[in-house]
């Protein structure tokens, strides 16, 4: 079982705003282990809007896979291909990985069409 939560943030970066969502997963019980932290900035071809024109919690590429981070069942596919790709929740210890590096598997494994083990996906 975990925890999650969702933050939305900005930065600037060389004089231009940019924005993030980190979605962190907890091990529970507390204490079972450490929290993931899945970071979406936000960069060419990406989108991270944090709110209007698109939902809040929408991540994606401009012409391909999205997710709702508020949504369990994106969230799940998520945790899903962070674990088949190695993330042990044990670990008493901080893990950050890039989202964009999971965001197309777990679109695919949220649609029901991949196998979230699948790093080709």
């Amino acid at each position: 079982m975990y925890l999650w939560t969702l933050r939305h943030s900005h930065s600037v970066v060389d004089g231009s705003r940019s924005c993030c969502e980190t979605l962190r997963l907890y091990p529970q019980p507390a204490g079972a282990g450490g929290p993931l932290c899945v970071v979406f900035a936000e960069g060419p071809g990406r989108y991270v809007p944090g709110g209007f024109p698109l939902g809040s919690g929408d991540v994606g590429y401009v012409r391909g896979a999205s997710l709702n981070l508020h949504e369990p069942g994106a969230v799940r596919a998520l945790l899903d291909v962070a674990l088949a790709r190695g993330w042990q929740p044990e670990v008493r210890r901080v893990v950050e990985i890039d989202g964009w590096s999971l965001l197309e598997a777990a679109a695919a494994a949220q649609a029901g069409t991949a196998d979230p083990a699948d790093p080709e996906d």
